[in-house]
């Protein structure tokens, strides 16, 4: 089988594909055939050892991906030959085949195409459990979302109307925020035009917001701190900026509000249940036409290099996905 293979650490064209053995399902491992598999920002962090987990080399990167069960190990029960399926490798999944624990997958409803099951696991359910769990987002609370047009960002625009709050989407140019617009946003923010204080404090009549989902890090969180409501909630999604910041302690004191981590793989794994039960609202959102995956570009296999700048590069308006398969 063909696999994108990080040999040594560096940026996405340090990557290679080559034809490697094909894995074998055991005990409670599924094997998938992979159709389609989602990009995301881990994904070019990973590949640089910048990346909480650390594979051993040589390795295939991505996180998630859907596809068609091809084998199953003795220990399976929920899964078998011909089913289709989504969800989580860590890694693995710029392949065209990958092994993946049988608790890590959900099957694949039949209202969504592969290229949208790749595309929803983990930004929507990031999203939503950081809204629901660290949250605890309210109807007619206000939500800004950093770095709206983004894979995650977009999710949790969607997922904030979906959950009644009101929603301010901020970005860097106009162009992302017609998309954030489109996607659900009741106000917009261009944060390369003024600064993001301000423009908060304006249209917020001083109050300030109750929830921001901080997916970019940078020179925007400090900022984005400073205009929170009382008893705000401040979300620590990811650094997609680059810079991770270091924030005045005495503000969360003064504003009365929280600085919260969202971990969401870490959170499957301790809270499987609230997991689970999470994609199962966000499969009944689906269906209901509340959410639907906003692919930014669908790229060829052998494309992945313009595919992974397109991350880093910050040019994606929604998701990227690599095809797979057909």
């Amino acid at each position: 089988m063909r696999a994108i293979l990080c040999k040594e650490y560096g940026p996405a064209d340090t990557l290679t594909i080559e034809d490697i053995e094909s894995p074998n399902a055991s005990g409670s491992g599924v094997k998938v055939r992979v159709r389609a598999a989602g990009l995301n920002f881990p994904d070019t962090l990973i590949i640089e050892g910048k990346y909480q987990i650390k594979p051993k080399m040589p390795f295939s990167p991505g996180g998630e991906m859907a596809g068609e069960v091809i084998a199953v190990g003795d220990k399976v029960s929920r899964f078998k030959v011909g089913d289709r399926v989504m969800g989580l490798t860590g890694f693995g999944s710029f392949a065209e085949e990958v092994v993946v624990a049988e608790d890590n997958l959900v099957p694949v409803p039949a209202s969504m195409s592969d290229e949208e099951a790749a595309a929803f696991t983990m930004v929507y359910g990031t999203s939503y459990h950081a809204l629901k769990q660290r949250a605890n987002i309210q109807p007619g609370e206000t939500l800004l979302v950093l770095g709206a047009s983004g894979g995650v960002g977009l999710a949790a625009v969607e997922l904030g109307k979906a959950m009644g709050a009101h929603v301010i989407a901020a970005a860097s140019t106009a162009e992302k925020l017609a998309v954030a617009k489109d996607a659900g946003a009741d106000e917009l923010l261009n944060y390369s035009e003024e600064p993001l204080k301000d423009a908060l404090k304006k249209l917020t009549n001083n109050k300030g917001v109750d929830v921001v989902y901080d997916p970019v890090g940078g020179e925007y969180t400090e900022q984005a701190l400073r205009a929170m409501a009382w008893n705000g909630r401040l979300l620590i999604v990811g650094f997609a900026a680059g810079d991770i910041p270091k924030l005045p302690a005495n503000l969360p004191l003064l504003k009365g509000c929280s600085v919260v981590g969202v971990f969401w793989g870490t959170f499957t794994r301790q809270e499987p249940q609230n997991s689970m039960q999470n994609m199962m609202d966000l499969f009944k959102l689906h269906k209901e036409g509340r959410i639907k995956p906003r692919i930014s570009e669908v790229f060829a296999f052998e494309d992945y290099v313009a595919a992974l700048n397109a991350l880093t590069g910050r040019t994606a308006t929604g998701k990227v996905v690599l095809k797979v398969a057909d």
